[in-house]
């Protein structure tokens, strides 16, 4: 049966909405909870007409649920679907995009499985649907009308004899078409975002989400969690242990041995554990630490809000606990208050963990056949639970007046303007990296975190890759001691130290100064984000559509405006990094680089490959160990031009929702000297301008 079809409505600047058949009820826009920044859309280039126009759609309904095509010219590059841990280019491939927390696959599971695609044509689509929809991006050529077409097709093929299975099943002709399925529903809305350019794209789509997050400045430094076992003294102990030992942490996170009762939670302190909750946060305080608290959304039946919120929680468990419908603003409301009351202790954040699915091996959360009090089922309510535990929690920091930076480990549609990061239970280094890169095509944040390692080599690239993210987090919660004093989780729990843990806290913590120095620019980043949609890191080929070389680069990203990163794994010293266009210089040595090439690099153990756009001013701040309040950032202006040179900084408290603030436009020409330096600023002080090897020797060393 053929669905009828709109033509495609203006319902924001740049952003068109056609509809495909009759929508179902709840979908992420149906049930959105964030408003787009019209006029910041309004300030993107102009885009008058949609990408594409309905009579290039087709609609068909049946048995399986709705079957939509839409055009994709040949050789263009497709990218998003959410994080992705296992391709960055979709162009040819397969994806179901559904929520699971084993995503070891290729198949579109994912922690945050997103229905939005972005072309390196300039323009992007978001299917409105909380299905476990499937798309097929460019995989198959329609039947011919006509045999000798279809003859000349497969002739055109032309695959050799071979043995390996991507040679034998390899499609030469690969469709002009890009094809989603959605389960169940009768309909379904497309929204197209014209760009004109792949990254106005991206930064329409975030904008009509929200915009993009601006979190305190101190939660751009450096995360550590600790062992999940710690009581009190214990946790006060490796607080006191890190900042005895110069680590510049700010933010010290506790697992589930905090409550009373986890798994399910009963969300408040045990008393066995924390007898004196305001003792030990008063003790944090004063070593300059946030404290974040680990949780997941599942209600014990002595939480203290369980018997309240019991009508607002879906007909099925999941560890044994009560499900929250935060699709309910009843529901929402009873767990966010209960949660205030926590943040008015001191809580600066919350680690929002097991909101996405049991995996194929644990089916420990919820079913698809649950029945929640808003009219969900289960399986909309998988690919809508991250998102939506996220606005529970970030409307509480709102409403009391507070910025926050917090984790959560699913996500999905519509989360630019979520302050919350991702992470994985898994641990593929490889994988975590091309994290970073994908994250950036959907409106999401990524962290590679750190762990245990399998050597030396592994701990520090897993370190130095981290620093290189949207947040920095060294996780222990399995280990008592942190993974530079042993890095194999047993030993490190018995209290060994291996052999070359001074040089492993060395090179970490040369990785930790490195991670202090960008705060600063990072937070710029981050203000660039909420303001016009740009990720504050992000893969090459949203900067670099026209470079079909940039589309398939998955471990590599640009950080801000001018810093490419490009970190290494420890399964080799030597990796080939790709450098756009341009003129770059190194980041350590402020070498000159010419741009358009590939090349090989082997830069030892210490450093990690880093590249400055030339002619820009990175305003890098001292590595001081702690962030104390009101005492800022001292700014070491670095040069990575000759004759002049240009950077950014974002001013305000730091700390405070909707404070005002200013951009600083600092410059620097060798007749000139340093101009845009301010008479006074609220985060920032600042040093003589120098050049890389002076600014960075006991950081390079």
């Amino acid at each position: 049966m053929i669905a009828a079809m709109s033509t495609p409505d203006l319902v924001a600047p740049g952003v068109f909405r056609l509809r495909c058949g009759t929508p179902e009820a709840i979908t992420p826009i149906a049930v959105r909870r964030s408003q787009a920044k019209l006029p910041e859309l309004e300030a993107l280039p102009t885009a008058e007409r949609a990408p594409f126009d309905a009579a290039q759609v087709q609609v068909r309904h049946g048995a399986r649920g709705l079957v939509v095509t839409m055009p994709l010219r040949r050789g263009s590059g497709v990218f998003g679907l959410g994080l992705q841990l296992k391709s960055v280019l979709q162009t040819g491939k397969k994806k179901t995009l559904r929520t699971n927390a084993d995503p070891v696959a290729d198949t579109g599971d994912s922690h945050a499985p997103v229905p939005f695609w972005a072309c390196s044509d300039g323009w992007a689509v978001l299917a409105d649907t909380a299905r476990y929809a499937s798309l097929w991006i460019g995989t198959h050529a329609t039947l011919a009308a006509d045999d000798r077409s279809w003859r000349e097709r497969v002739a055109a093929k032309n695959l050799p004899p071979s043995d390996r299975v991507e040679d034998l099943y390899r499609n030469a002709a690969v469709g002009e078409r890009i094809v989603l399925e959605v389960p169940i529903a009768a309909g379904v809305d497309l929204y197209l975002f014209h760009g004109p350019t792949l990254l106005d794209a991206v930064r329409r789509y975030n904008l009509w989400s929200g915009g993009g997050v601006l979190p305190p400045i101190a939660s751009l430094g450096t995360w550590y969690r600790a062992y999940t076992g710690f009581d009190q003294a214990e946790a006060t102990a490796c607080a006191r242990a890190l900042r005895a030992d110069g680590m510049p942490i700010d933010v010290f996170g506790l697992e589930p041995g905090w409550q009373r009762s986890c798994y399910p939670n009963t969300f408040d302190w045990s008393p066995a554990r924390f007898a004196d909750p305001k003792g030990f946060l008063g003790e944090m305080r004063d070593l300059d630490l946030e404290v974040n608290l680990w949780e997941n959304a599942y209600i014990h039946p002595d939480a203290p809000f369980a018997r309240e919120i019991r009508p607002w929680c879906a007909s099925e468990t999941a560890t044994d606990g009560l499900v929250p419908d935060f699709l309910t603003e009843q529901g929402t409301a009873l767990f966010a208050r209960h949660h205030a009351g926590l943040v008015a202790q001191g809580i600066g954040g919350f680690k929002l963990d097991e909101c996405d699915n049991g995996d194929f091996n644990h089916p420990w959360s919820f079913p698809e056949w649950a029945e929640f009090p808003s009219g969900a089922d289960g399986e909309q309510m998988h690919n809508l639970y991250g998102v939506h535990y996220q606005h529970a929690i970030d409307g509480m920091f709102r409403a009391a007046g507070k910025r926050h930076l917090s984790l959560v480990r699913a996500s999905g549609a519509l989360a630019a303007p979520l302050p919350f990061v991702l992470y994985s239970d898994l641990y593929e280094h490889r994988d975590f990296l091309r994290g970073v890169v994908t994250a950036s095509f959907s409106g999401l944040l990524w962290t590679p975190e750190v762990r245990h390692a399998d050597s030396l080599e592994d701990l520090v690239r897993r370190v130095q890759s981290v620093v290189l993210s949207p947040l920095a987090l060294i996780n222990a919660w399995y280990i008592r001691n942190p993974p530079w004093v042993h890095i194999e989780p047993k030993a490190n729990n018995r209290g060994e130290r291996m052999p070359q843990a001074d040089r492993a806290r060395g090179l970490v913590l040369a990785a930790l100064r490195l991670r202090r120095r960008l705060q600063p620019y990072l937070y710029a980043a981050f203000a660039r984000y909420a303001q016009d949609g740009t990720p504050p890191c992000r893969a090459l080929a949203l900067d670099h559509p026209d470079d079909p070389r940039s589309w398939a680069i998955d471990d590599q990203w640009m950080i801000g405006p001018d810093l490419l990163a490009a970190p290494l794994t420890a399964a080799s010293p030597r990796r080939d990094v790709w450098l756009p266009a341009g003129g770059w210089r190194d980041f350590w040595t402020g070498e000159p680089i010419g741009g358009g090439r590939s090349f090989s690099v082997e830069p030892g153990l210490a450093r990690v490959p880093l590249y400055v756009r030339e002619g820009a001013l990175l305003p890098l701040a001292t590595p001081v160990e702690r962030v104390t309040a009101g005492q800022g950032f001292e700014i070491v202006p670095v040069l990575y031009g000759d004759a002049v040179a240009h950077g950014a900084l974002w001013d305000d408290d730091g700390v405070t929702p909707g404070a005002s603030g200013r951009w600083l436009d600092l410059r620097w020409s060798r007749d000139g000297g340093l101009a845009g330096v301010p008479a006074a600023s609220r985060l920032y002080r600042f040093a003589a301008p120098c050049a890389p090897s002076v600014a960075l020797g006991d950081v390079a060393s």
